[in-house]
């Protein structure tokens, strides 16, 4: 009764307060981009020498004229698919006019913009500010070492609000430690000491033109010399040793290049950087640029090299999307700057299609065996025929709003939550569509012709962007091939349909054996160390029996395990890798359980895991009298 009596005259009250609240911290509004071009050209400093601090000091000299400015810091990054830029890593940043410093305000609402008055009589303001760097990788990525940077100017640069970011001008300068060497598709102007001056060139070229820079460093020429448009492998590595690589390693990369221009028929950039860091200091990475790529490996890239297990298909991805991503974008992907927001509806295409064509063209050039890329497949196949549940309540076109939802967080039960399955189920929908055309088509067409049509149009052209949608794919593929593509596509991207028909489609079948192919053997992480039981008890674990997933409603999460839990001892007997494959292996056929020790915090319990059917792990096999499509996908072009 009290609380009835009080609310009509405490209403009005809070109405009152709230809209003064509002009104005490309104701000100005920041102005929508326009295609008008910012009057003048931008300086941009940066001092990339404190490496021991790892801070990279910026320095932004803006024109300006009198009145209100409004700066943005890039918080949708290309390539990222969500709005993860490093603001929280901008400190002591500080706006100068007329030689006084100026008050700043932050807007509340769009926390990325950076509201300041400049005075009368001012031309200019000096912006100042130092990019803290991740010391660890809890912080983030880690991008400055002893030996290496990466350093991206997407994330040390303010902009004006207003304008697209491609009428924006800058004039780019950058300190790097002496003796450095450092690789990036940014043509050079000019040097003085070890400052680099930089082609004036507009922001949104800017951003995608990043650097690497390193004490160890080597430059290797991926086309022949003389061509038009050359294409460079940068590698930069913890120690000098790690950069060698032999010639036939070096002539296999060369290979995935030409296999690259065969398939696309075009190139789009007059030059391409493939920015590459073999360290176990920065972190990895793997983004794609319109002329460069930035790619993050071990350092024992080249140096534990194994010839039946190739190299990764880093490379091939991150290349393929010079012409799959940034040369032709999807239309709700493509935004006047980068603080509107993107929509990621497409990356079934964008990154799905470059997850096949990144395998291909590695099985193509050699970068991974055609043995290798085949049971490569195989455990992508396996992953869609059994350890994604999670496809019982959710689809692979929903999983394009993972990048904004997750951010790429780890996750508990990935089978189950899902994660970004555009990638590898986009996989698996490609290699689908390109043995229906070759199967329809008699041999004559392929998923290589759409590639040609949709991507290798306009030879030379870069600096543009071509967006595309949805009935733009579908009409390139009813011209290749006349079918019924919108159906086709819709079926298996809303979940309709599986994801695997594209391997019996091909002429293989999947089938699981007691062991595991001679790649997933070879591939695997010796600092990982782990096991894989997903397809028999439906665990993986840790080196140190850490259980990192559970597959959901497998015999291990039906007993009550979850990732997270540690396995203490099998069947009474301390835990190792073998101790559990032998439990596996003699559990077969019998009616006795596993027996499991498991600890979960500081508790102890012993789960009982009754599962029969001994070690599974995923194979390809031929299917007899079906024609073999998969062996002509992966095989090198003429």
């Amino acid at each position: 009764m009290i609380r009835q009596c009080l609310l009509p005259l405490a209403l009005p009250l809070l109405m009152a307060t709230s809209a003064g609240v509002h009104a005490q911290y309104a701000s100005p509004a920041v102005q929508p981009p326009q295609d008008v071009a910012y009057p003048g050209t931008i300086r941009l400093e940066v001092d990339a020498t404190n490496l021991n601090q790892r801070i990279f000091k910026v320095r932004e000299t803006i024109p300006a004229t009198p009145g209100e400015l409004t700066l943005l810091y890039p918080m949708w990054i290309p390539g990222g698919h969500t709005p993860r830029g490093s603001l929280d890593k901008l400190a002591g940043i500080t706006f100068k006019a007329n030689g006084q410093t100026l008050a700043w305000k932050r807007d509340p609402l769009n926390v990325a913009a950076f509201h300041i008055t400049v005075p009368e009589g001012a031309t200019e303001v000096v912006v100042e500010f130092d990019f803290l760097t991740a010391t660890g990788p809890g912080q983030g990525r880690v991008v400055m070492t002893p030996n290496m940077l990466n350093l991206q100017f997407i994330s040390t640069a303010l902009y004006p609000a207003g304008h697209y970011m491609s009428r924006i001008m800058f004039d780019t300068r950058v300190t790097y430690p002496a003796g450095w060497t450092a690789f990036t598709a940014l043509h050079e102007e000019g040097r003085s000491g070890n400052t680099v001056n930089y082609e004036d060139v507009p922001f949104d070229i800017l951003a995608d033109s990043p650097v690497y820079a390193g004490r160890y460093a080597r430059q290797i020429d991926l086309t022949p010399t003389g061509s038009a448009r050359p294409v460079r492998l940068g590698v930069v590595a913890d120690a000098a040793k790690y950069l060698e690589a032999k010639p036939a390693q070096v002539d296999i990369h060369r290979a995935m290049v030409a296999q690259a221009f065969k398939l696309f028929g075009a190139q789009h950039f007059d030059h391409y950087q493939f920015l590459f860091s073999l360290s176990d200091q920065m972190g990895g990475n793997g983004l794609e640029h319109q002329r460069s790529s930035e790619n993050g490996m071990g350092t024992g890239y080249f140096t534990d090299w194994k010839e039946k297990v190739g190299f990764s298909d880093l490379l091939a991805h991150e290349f393929t999307h010079s012409w799959n991503g940034k040369y032709r974008r999807p239309a709700d992907l493509w935004t006047p700057n980068f603080n509107v927001p993107m929509q990621d509806s497409l990356l079934w295409v964008y990154e799905g299609q470059t997850q096949y064509w990144g395998n291909v063209l590695a099985a193509r050039s050699g970068m991974r065996p055609l043995p290798a890329s085949i049971d490569a497949l195989a455990l992508v196949a396996a992953t869609y025929a059994e350890n994604r549940p999670g496809l019982s309540w959710r689809n692979v076109q929903d999983t394009t709003n993972d990048p904004i939802i997750a951010s790429r967080a780890p996750l508990a039960y990935r089978n189950y939550q899902m994660s970004e399955d555009y990638y590898s189920g986009g996989q698996m929908i490609w290699l689908e569509a390109d043995a229906l055309i070759r199967a329809g088509s008699g041999g004559k067409k392929s998923l290589d012709d759409f590639a040609r049509a949709f991507f290798g149009v306009n030879d030379g052209e870069w600096k543009v962007q071509n967006t595309y949608t949805f009935d733009d794919v579908v009409a390139t593929l009813n011209a290749v091939y006349p079918h019924d593509w919108k159906s086709f596509l819709r079926e298996r991207l809303d979940g309709r349909v599986g994801l695997t028909g594209g391997i019996e489609a091909a002429g293989w079948r999947l089938v699981f054996k007691d062991t595991p192919s001679a790649y997933a053997k070879g591939s695997a992480s010796p600092r990982w160390g782990g096991a894989d039981f997903v397809y028999s008890l439906g665990l993986m674990i840790g080196k140190d029996g850490a259980i990192s997933d559970v597959r959901w409603d497998s015999p291990a999460f039906n007993v009550g395990l979850g990732s997270g839990a540690s396995v203490i001892a099998v069947n009474g007997q301390a835990y190792s890798q073998d101790v559990l494959e032998d439990a596996v292996k003699a559990a077969k056929g019998t009616t006795a359980p596993i027996e499991l020790l498991v600890k979960e915090f500081d508790r102890y319990r012993t789960v009982r895991i009754d599962y029969h059917d001994g070690l599974r792990y995923p194979h390809l096999e031929r299917i007899e009298g079906r024609p073999d499509y998969l062996t002509p996908i992966l095989t090198a072009r003429k």
